[in-house]
């Protein structure tokens, strides 16, 4: 009985832990700005490409920099068909999408690319912090 009651236990947590970044998922709009990515609000001079700009809600007066999403997106914000490739991208946080921004995460095209059509221009994604 006691092995029973065990099992059960450790069932329950490792599927816990297999739901939990489940429930901190988030959905919002994700545009795309282009080269170079360079200067940001967060360490000046960058050079990494998989990068995003966080709407003024995420930033949290700069201490959204360095967290790290992954997106992907889930439909078009407009009627595209296609806009969506089925893949996620994992992206940091290096800068301020400064309004008007017209998505919750402002992704490098690179970054975009791997996860929409540029041509969609604005996306819905689903973004959990990692």
């Amino acid at each position: 009985m006691i092995k029973m009651v065990l099992r059960f236990v450790v069932m329950v947590i490792v599927f816990a832990q297999i739901l939990a970044p489940i429930a901190e998922a988030a959905q919002g709009r994700a545009v795309f700005y282009d080269p170079p990515y360079t200067r940001s609000a967060c360490y000046g001079n960058q050079y990494e490409t998989m990068v995003t700009g966080v709407r003024n809600n995420l930033w949290q007066g700069s201490r959204a920099c360095g967290r790290r999403y992954r997106v992907r997106c889930i439909g078009p914000t407009y009627n595209f068909r296609g806009a969506c490739t089925g893949r996620s991208v994992v992206v940091k946080v290096v800068d301020l999408c400064r309004e008007p921004c017209n998505g919750d995460l402002n992704l490098s095209r690179d970054a975009f690319r791997v996860i929409a059509n540029t041509d969609a221009g604005n996306v819905r994604v689903e973004y959990i912090p990692i």
